[in-house]
């Protein structure tokens, strides 16, 4: 008989009540090439003029993505860090969140006004999700080229993060997906949590999930009121 246990059975110790102090801290995750990174650039260059804000990005074994960041000149390099991770991306955001934590709390302690931090996993699979322990809020990124079928296949990562982005609508066409199956089975597995659709081709200011992490530093704001 098979184990009666599932990965995704991981239980996080702690939940987003675990409120710690200091700016919101976003979660970016998903797969290898959905567009995370460029996800996260756009929502810095449209709200770093809002925000206090910084970046820590992961990478298994180089700090590419920081450094893409850093040659798009999204923020000034000290507001970037990079945590190589050295195994598997999830082990760094959900199991063992110690480097990311290093990472945050360096940019706190270099910026002491910094009202938002971004954190971008290293591409993961459908399984992938953040420890409470090291943010507020997370944000799943998927991609159309993955086909129609990627939202119903589920998983913690499109389940129960608390945005899912289906990325690079513009691309549909050209690879047979559908993009009302996919909004219909998103609302399916997600229930009432929010889903985006969204080309950063034909919006490169990321407009609707830039408006939705407003709302988040919003709320947060009300909940660390005294």
């Amino acid at each position: 008989m098979p184990p009666d246990h599932r990965i995704d059975d991981y239980v996080d110790p702690y939940t987003p009540e675990h409120r710690h102090g200091g700016p919101l801290r976003v979660g970016l995750g998903g797969p290898v090439g959905s567009g995370k990174t460029a996800l996260a650039a756009a929502l810095c260059r449209t709200l770093g003029a809002e925000y206090d804000l910084a970046v820590v990005t992961n990478d298994i074994y180089t700090t590419e993505d920081a450094d893409f960041l850093r040659r798009n000149a999204v923020l000034p390099d000290d507001r970037i860090e990079a945590v190589q991770t050295g195994c598997c991306p999830h082990t760094a955001i959900r199991d063992d969140i110690t480097a990311n934590l290093d990472a945050v709390e360096l940019l706190e302690s270099r910026h002491p006004g910094l009202e938002l931090v971004f954190v971008e996993s290293g591409g993961d699979n459908l399984t992938a999700s953040f420890s409470y322990g090291l943010v507020d809020v997370q944000v799943f990124v998927v991609d159309v080229a993955g086909g129609d079928k990627v939202p119903r296949k589920g998983g913690p990562g499109v389940t129960a993060s608390d945005l899912l982005v289906v990325n690079k609508t513009d691309l549909a066409p050209l690879v047979g997906a559908d993009l009302g199956v996919m909004r219909r089975d998103s609302a399916a597995v997600r229930g009432d949590k929010p889903t985006l659709l969204i080309s950063l081709r034909e919006d490169p200011a990321a407009t609707e999930v830039a408006e939705w992490v407003r709302e988040q530093v919003r709320a947060r704001a009300l909940q660390t009121a005294p």
